[in-house]
């Protein structure tokens, strides 16, 4: 939540936006780009969903922030699919106490930039006999696989995992347990270009590691991999035609770590605060690279990039000149620049693009 007396530090030009009392920092991809080119860039608070809409490709002139009704939300996600369609997912409280159902799903589209965002329908929850564990259902985690087809993940109160995704159809199919045990809440969830859903969820165990090989198939559970993930930091990320990188936060020394399942550890510095890493894989000075943005315990964004799945090669961690509260998040924009999004201590977002000079190097601060 943004909160009065913490100041960003980045050279800013104005935009057309006003502040916002109060703003809380979506999961996943908050900023995204839609068919037509242009940006979006969703919050939340108590009232409903937050949206900044781009007025132009690639321009400096916004329109927000539009209040789109849907109350009591405790966290909300954000996914786009290979369409562009971007996916809200949130996880939602109850209007009164002694509610049956205290916590549930919800889920809405928006298909177009700035167009009406479809009505958000409840999904339920795994718990429904009990109401004590359904006070303890994680933080949904949303992937779109290349068909749309949208798959939400959550912890349960036994620490396992359950999913629940859209049938051939259309319609959603039930609950599903994946099973798992001692898993942390929000697991990392990639979708290739083959076609394939992979999902990583670590834990006080060995992490759990399922792959869905075939639209809208069975997720088949892997071997377990024994990791040691600070909790909540896990990220996901095809490197390469039908492969997943995962990367997350070493509890032993905060730096950052790479992997592909089937190999080994990739040590990639840094320090990020929590979990506030973001990646993208996109063209950088005519190179297929993976992107890296982070907030340190300073509250700076710090970004990297380095070629796809040559995280061996090291990454030089270099100051944006953002602040941020929460995580930051990484789009392309409708000129094809990496753009970095932020939000400020007065609730609103932050919007910096990548320079034409070589490396990682980011424009002034647009406040919208």
């Amino acid at each position: 939540m943004a909160r009065a007396g913490q100041r960003g530090g980045a050279a800013e030009q104005t935009g057309h936006g006003a502040a916002v009392v109060e703003v809380r920092v979506p999961d996943g991809a908050w900023l995204v780009r839609g068919t037509d080119g242009r940006l979006t860039a969703f919050g939340f608070n108590s009232e409903g969903v937050l949206r900044w809409t781009e007025r132009r490709a690639g321009f400096p002139e916004w329109d927000g922030p539009e209040l789109l009704p849907v109350p009591r939300l405790s966290h909300l996600t954000v996914a786009q699919g290979a369409n562009g369609y971007a996916h809200l997912v949130g996880r939602r409280l109850a209007e009164t106490e002694d509610a049956p159902l205290p916590i549930d799903v919800v889920h809405a589209v928006q298909y177009q930039t700035g167009r009406a965002l479809g009505t958000f329908r409840g999904l339920g929850q795994w718990h429904t006999k009990s109401r004590q564990n359904a006070l303890k259902f994680g933080v949904p985690v949303v992937v779109v696989d290349d068909g749309g087809t949208v798959h939400i993940l959550v912890r349960n109160a036994g620490k396992g995992l359950v999913l629940r995704r859209e049938g051939k159809t259309g319609k959603w199919e039930g609950w599903k347990d994946l099973k798992g045990s001692k898993l942390h809440d929000r697991p990392a969830a990639v979708a290739t270009s083959a076609g394939t859903v992979e999902v990583l969820a670590p834990g006080e165990a060995p992490a759990g590691y399922w792959v869905r090989d075939k639209p809208h198939g069975a997720f088949e559970r892997r071997p377990d991999i024994p990791l040691s993930v600070l909790p909540g930091s896990v990220r996901g990320l095809e490197t390469s035609p039908g492969r997943a990188t995962f990367y997350w936060t070493d509890p032993a020394n905060g730096g950052l770590v790479a992997h592909r399942p089937g190999s080994w550890l990739i040590p990639m510095g840094g320090a990020p605060a929590e979990d506030s890493l973001t990646v993208l894989r996109a063209t950088v000075d005519g190179e297929d690279c993976a992107v890296f943005a982070y907030r340190d315990a300073d509250g700076r964004v710090m970004a990297a990039k380095c070629g796809s799945e040559e995280e061996q090669n090291g990454l030089w961690w270099a100051p944006t000149g953002l602040t941020a509260l929460g995580s930051p998040c990484l789009a392309v924009d409708g000129a094809g620049r990496v753009t970095l999004g932020a939000f400020g201590a007065d609730g609103r977002p932050r919007i910096s693009r990548r320079n034409d000079e070589p490396g990682m190097v980011m424009g002034p601060a647009l406040a919208i």
